[in-house]
């Protein structure tokens, strides 16, 4: 398939497409509001994939709207705030698309990171909402260690919820997670059950922050 990451050049999408190309054969496309940033990204990650052997992995750098104009499926790897300006820019080109969001919406004080649940009820319904209507939305990769997903050196042994209310898309999407060596996709139902997802994250954070060894914490259930 064809894999645009939108805000690709940042931490969660730096780690979906090195994981990605060098998990699959699936077909990477770094996107950004600036172009130049996204081709000079890709070419990073090229190199670094080089390095371990895949000479022959090319990874497009395009503008947002071009990166989503060519993809099967696109990620909106960007913060909670740059969501909806981000859709809102490509959604002329989401036609036949399926559109995931990891964002999650968080806020920081003194005592740590918390879970900041917007009006619409979950960051991944705010993505719904900016989406044209026949444009199906899935939740996934809401609480990912980034940094541990984009060191290629380190096992994964985590668990991602994938959400949404359209099964095909969501069985789209579960197929590409399960792609990536380490991660086993659990479907969480319908996108209604994202915020419950979204706000795992702060907890992970706060738990890594508070105890040694608990560095870049995922999930797992048994």
């Amino acid at each position: 398939m064809d894999i645009a990451l939108l805000g690709g050049t940042g931490d969660i999408g730096q780690g979906l497409a090195l994981r990605w190309a060098d998990d699959t054969n699936h077909t990477i496309i770094i996107g950004s509001r600036k172009a130049q940033k996204a081709a000079n990204k890709a070419e990073e990650y090229e190199a670094e994939l080089a390095s371990r052997g895949h000479d022959d992995v090319s990874i497009a750098g395009l503008g947002n709207e071009a990166a989503a104009a060519r993809a099967d499926v696109v990620v909106a790897a960007v913060p909670a705030y740059h969501l909806t300006d981000t859709i809102d820019a490509v959604a002329d080109e989401l036609d036949d698309t399926t559109l995931v969001s990891p964002a999650v919406g968080m806020q920081r004080d003194e005592d740590g990171f918390h879970y900041n649940r917007p009006g619409a009820g979950s960051v991944t319904q705010l993505a719904a909402n900016a989406a044209p209507d026949d444009t199906p939305v899935v939740g996934a990769f809401h609480n990912l260690a980034a940094g541990r997903l984009a060191n290629l050196d380190a096992d994964l042994d985590w668990d991602t919820i994938v959400v949404g209310d359209d099964t095909d898309a969501k069985d789209t999407v579960c197929e590409l997670a399960e792609g990536i060596d380490g991660i086993r996709a659990l479907d969480g139902g319908p996108l209604a059950n994202a915020a419950e997802i979204e706000g795992l994250t702060p907890l992970l954070i706060n738990v890594a922050r508070h105890n040694d060894g608990l560095h870049d914490l995922g999930v797992r259930f048994q």
